[in-house]
């Protein structure tokens, strides 16, 4: 029958440890570690996790605490770091934790797309000079050695979130705009880091077809973005918008879209239902798919009135598993 493969993608929420911090990291866990024990995965991609300060020196302690006394706390673990250095970043990390042997990891951060530059327009002063806009936050790859001896390459990421980019001197507070040019210059800046960080996980990704083009390849993460947007067809390669069929064994495959439309939602926003977080599989390891799960039912609205972190203990993004049946090589 092959190895079950359970692939996972769950976004923490701001995933800390801090002194007097609400809810208390205590409760969260409460809460959140009966929810990895559900998804039960083999392959478990996480963003949003910070980083703490210990003897010097940050360590991700507060994921440890959550993973402690749990099967994921024997897995093997990389993370993303502080560019040109070793430790983990301050804040929002990806970690990919495995079951299998983790041969090799790497991180990307405007190496294969260089920062575009850009001049704003409504900052005030106006700027006379462009300057880079670079991504927040580096994209993580690791190549997994599967039972049976294949390889199988995972891509974890968290694309820029829709709020928009601070512009200089046109916000009155953290929450108000002088003007909606500002606004939407902000969104737009936004946007361009947003669907410049899928770019260049496409390009990892046509550098690994590049090497094999029947390569096991998965991109799982909080993509901000739902299936029929740029950043989510950027990096599926459809042939619909390639025109080219040539290209057809690249194309990468959303496995959301086995899962009935009504429960195709991993965040809710006023009312609406939207698919942010997604496991997109290479045609080859589509072979071995088998089911999608989207642990959704206990979400609650991150819009409404007085919904915030400190009242919400949980994630306010659903897991979301992919099931592959992997045959023996």
């Amino acid at each position: 029958m092959g190895d079950r493969v359970r692939i996972a993608t769950f976004n923490l929420e701001n995933f800390d440890e801090k002194p007097g911090s609400k809810p208390p990291l205590a409760e969260r866990i409460a809460l959140m570690r009966p929810q990895l024990l559900r998804v039960d995965a083999d392959i478990l991609c996480l963003q949003e996790v910070h980083g703490q300060m210990v003897d010097g020196h940050l360590e991700l302690r507060a994921l440890e605490r959550l993973l402690h006394d749990t099967r994921y706390a024997g897995y093997h673990q990389v993370s993303t770091h502080v560019p040109g250095g070793t430790g983990p970043m301050t804040q929002r990390n990806l970690v990919i934790l495995s079951r299998f042997e983790i041969l090799e990891y790497a991180q990307h951060l405007n190496d294969l797309v260089p920062a575009p530059l850009y001049r704003m327009v409504t900052a005030d002063p106006p700027e006379q000079n462009a300057a880079e806009i670079r991504w927040e936050r580096p994209l993580l790859h690791a190549r997994v050695r599967l039972p049976g001896g294949a390889s199988l390459h995972i891509i974890n990421l968290h694309l820029k979130s829709r709020i928009p980019t601070d512009i200089p001197n046109q916000k009155v507070n953290d929450f108000t705009w002088k003007s909606a040019s500002a606004w939407a210059e902000g969104a737009f800046i936004s946007m361009m880091r947003r669907v410049g960080q899928a770019l260049e996980a496409r390009r990892l990704v046509d550098q690994l077809f590049d090497a094999d083009e029947s390569a096991l390849i998965a991109v799982c993460g909080d993509l901000n973005a739902d299936s029929d947007e740029v950043p989510v067809e950027a990096l599926r390669g459809d042939v619909e918008n390639t025109s080219n069929p040539k290209l057809v064994r690249r194309v990468l495959v959303s496995c959301e879209r086995s899962v009935p439309e009504p429960a195709r939602y991993s965040l809710l926003h006023r009312g609406k239902g939207q698919m942010f977080d997604h496991i997109l599989a290479s045609r080859a390891l589509l072979a071995a798919y088998q089911h999608t799960e989207i642990h959704n039912e206990l979400l609650h609205d991150e819009s409404i009135a007085f919904a915030t972190d400190e009242l919400y203990p949980e994630s306010d993004h659903s897991p979301v598993i992919a099931e592959f049946q992997m045959m023996g090589a």
